[in-house]
């Protein structure tokens, strides 16, 4: 049985113009007015209250909202670890992609060394290698960092965690499914490239029949057959054709037939320790179009196990 955890934060994205608070922290209760405690119905939710959005710099950070995301990490962590001392396979629900740290801290308190599956159009991996905030520029968004972040690339406010040592997850334990930037002239994280990471960008993947696909990944987390893992899941991974409500759509992407043949694939496995599912913004969303493709997506995932 599943824990359904409610992260209902934008504290990881950037706003779009002065008094813009994005529409992630919206996600959760929307997909719960459109049925997803149907769905879920024999499982545990629980709502992680989520510090105020703020555009504004913080002291000792360059991140923005980076003291309220330790906070909500921190208590994320909490209850992601609870789940798996109950035996219960967490489904966070956020939210933007910046809670990845938290649902990874609270697995690997309890289950030690994890592997990551990062779904994800981006690979989200800006860095103070590749990036440096300029004089009077905005603070960096931690949404577009995760990955960065959980292989121990950034700032320690959001890279080092009580009682771990080292990173979250090791670069060889990763597998990135989906970018799509990767062939742009000023594509903005080439570093990625020189990493142990499994890159499986979308033009890699859309080559490949969907078993074929999951094969791959398999390959991989194979490598590591005592470790569980983790999957992580960004909508805007979906081609935008099927899917434009989240802050960053585009295409090419998987269409939502596939990525349900491979997230189940993972999920339904008895090494998958949880699932993140982010990005989803309902003020992009008003006839409930995406919200329901969503919650159709995850009763096929998890078929309510």
């Amino acid at each position: 049985m599943e824990k359904i955890i409610l992260v209902p934060s934008s504290l990881g994205l950037n706003p779009l113009y002065e008094g813009h608070i994005p529409g992630t922290f919206r996600a959760p209760a929307v997909l719960m007015h459109h049925g997803l405690d149907k769905i879920f119905s024999f499982c545990n939710f629980v709502t992680v209250p989520c510090p105020e959005y703020s555009p504004e710099c913080e002291s000792g950070t360059d991140i923005l909202n980076g003291h309220k995301l330790r906070q909500l990490n921190l208590q994320l962590a909490d209850e992601v670890e609870a789940a798996h001392h109950r035996n219960l396979k967490p489904v966070v629900i956020g939210g933007d992609c910046a809670i990845l740290p938290g649902a990874l801290l609270g697995s690997r308190r309890h289950l030690g060394q994890l592997a990551l599956v990062h779904i994800d159009g981006h690979s989200d991996f800006r860095h103070p290698g590749n990036w440096k905030r300029e004089p009077g520029a905005r603070p960096g968004a931690a949404a577009g960092m995760d990955l960065a972040l959980v292989t121990g690339r950034g700032e320690p406010l959001l890279t080092a965690w009580p009682g771990i040592e080292g990173s979250l997850i090791q670069d060889d334990a990763v597998i990135q499914l989906g970018e799509r930037e990767s062939l742009l002239e000023d594509y903005e994280w080439p570093d990625i490239v020189g990493t142990d990471i499994r890159r499986i960008t979308i033009f890699d993947a859309l080559k490949l029949p969907d078993h074929h696909l999951i094969n791959v990944i398999f390959e991989r987390l194979n490598l590591f057959p005592e470790m569980p893992y983790w999957i992580h899941l960004d909508m805007d991974v979906l081609d935008s054709s099927e899917m434009s409500a989240v802050d960053c759509p585009g295409n090419p992407g998987l269409s939502s037939e596939t990525l349900v043949n491979v997230c189940r694939e993972l999920f339904r496995n008895m090494r998958c320790c949880g699932i993140t599912v982010t990005i989803y913004d309902p003020d992009l969303d008003h006839e409930g179009t995406a919200a329901k493709l969503i919650l159709d997506m995850l009763r096929s995932i998890t078929n309510d196990i």
